[in-house]
């Protein structure tokens, strides 16, 4: 099997939370009409503002909200600095034909947050 590295971003982070927060990725099981796995391996948040915020990052589960959690909640990001999540821990995701893990991403101020995440992808 193949893999490959990937970096994907979300600039201006929605203030909606838990299910209904930016998606910062998705696995590429239903796309690709497979079984797919997805190792991440690090996740960055930018505080963009004068101010400090407070953001979520949330693992919304392919195979329903029972499996649905937080990665982290309601952590503080001072004004102008950076977060980063994953700090050496990894996560594995997975998809099937017909639903994909997707890591979703908060912030209690509107526009004040950019997010990066990178992966390593099952192809």
């Amino acid at each position: 099997m193949a893999n490959d590295f990937k970096r994907y971003t979300v600039q201006d982070v929605t203030t909606s939370t838990g299910a209904s927060g930016d998606s910062l990725y998705s696995t590429i099981g239903v796309s690709s009409g497979a079984n797919k796995e997805s190792i991440v391996i690090g996740i960055t948040l930018a505080n963009k503002s004068a101010t400090g915020v407070t953001a979520d990052v949330f693992l919304d589960s392919y195979s329903g909200s029972g499996d649905d959690v937080y990665i982290v909640k309601g952590a503080s990001i001072p004004a102008g600095s950076s977060l980063e999540i994953m700090s050496g821990n990894k996560i594995v995701l997975q998809g099937t034909s017909s639903a994909d893990d997707v890591i979703r991403v908060s912030c209690g101020t509107a526009s004040a947050l950019d997010a990066t995440i990178s992966v390593l992808e099952d192809v």
